[in-house]
């Protein structure tokens, strides 16, 4: 790790306490954390950054644990059983709150390219993204005119529509590693598809994440793809 990502670190675990401290006192928050509360009250009100080691407690732990219950509290989940995560996917803040975990919390390689489907995981990609210094491309279900060359991946529902997505040739290099990412994961029938791309492609797949998993089956499809980590930040 180099130095502006033990910075960008520190910064996040700051972050991270700051949104605990907003529903609790520095003695409840020293509870929470096993953090005297004096060290508690300097970080959070910036007077000095928590060590590199105690950054990472606090970013892979109690960071992991306290942004999946936040992340619970704002899903709504209709009689049908779809999914509105609007709350999250719309909150660039929290987003930017969720990458470090992602990245200091799971098994994740270090990508050269974070890659998603549009639209809705493009929020999610672009901070993982911005974390790690990489860059962020997502696939579409159609073809930008002024782009010659495409990747495409096909896939044929159960219900019977062919869904396709292309991502321009030149967003991803041979020999690059992946990390896929998407807001949800259900069918793992999206996923696919992206692993396809990155296949074609001829990359490496550094991961597959999704903040939420409806059900366990999109993330064993996606298990039966990769040998790469496969994780979600949640499951409803």
């Amino acid at each position: 790790m180099n130095r502006a990502e033990k910075a960008a670190l520190q910064l996040r675990a700051v972050d991270v306490l700051r949104m605990l401290k907003e529903t609790r006192t520095y003695d409840e928050l020293a509870e929470t954390t096993g953090l005297p509360a004096g060290d508690l009250n300097r970080y959070v009100n910036g007077h000095v950054l928590p060590g590199i080691d105690r950054a990472h407690e606090v970013v892979e732990d109690l960071g992991r644990t306290a942004l999946a219950e936040e992340l619970d509290a704002r899903i709504r989940v209709d009689d049908e059983g779809y999914v509105d995560n609007t709350a999250t996917v719309f909150d660039q803040p929290f987003l930017d709150l969720v990458a470090p975990v992602v990245a200091n919390g799971f098994d994740f390689g270090r990508p050269d390219v974070v890659l998603t489907a549009a639209t809705d995981g493009i929020t999610l990609a672009a901070s993982l993204a911005s974390y790690y210094g990489t860059r962020c491309a997502y696939a579409k279900k159609r073809k930008e005119t002024a782009v010659e060359e495409f990747i495409e991946a096909r896939e044929r529902l159960e219900s019977g529509i062919q869904l396709t997505y292309y991502l321009p040739e030149s967003a991803v290099d041979a020999g690059e590693s992946v990390l896929v990412v998407d807001d949800l994961i259900r069918s793992g029938e999206t996923q696919e598809l992206l692993l396809d791309i990155v296949e074609t492609a001829d990359a490496d797949v550094a991961g597959v994440f999704a903040l939420i998993a409806a059900g366990e089956d999109g993330i064993e499809r996606a298990r039966g793809r990769t040998d790469a980590p496969v994780g979600s930040l949640t499951t409803v």
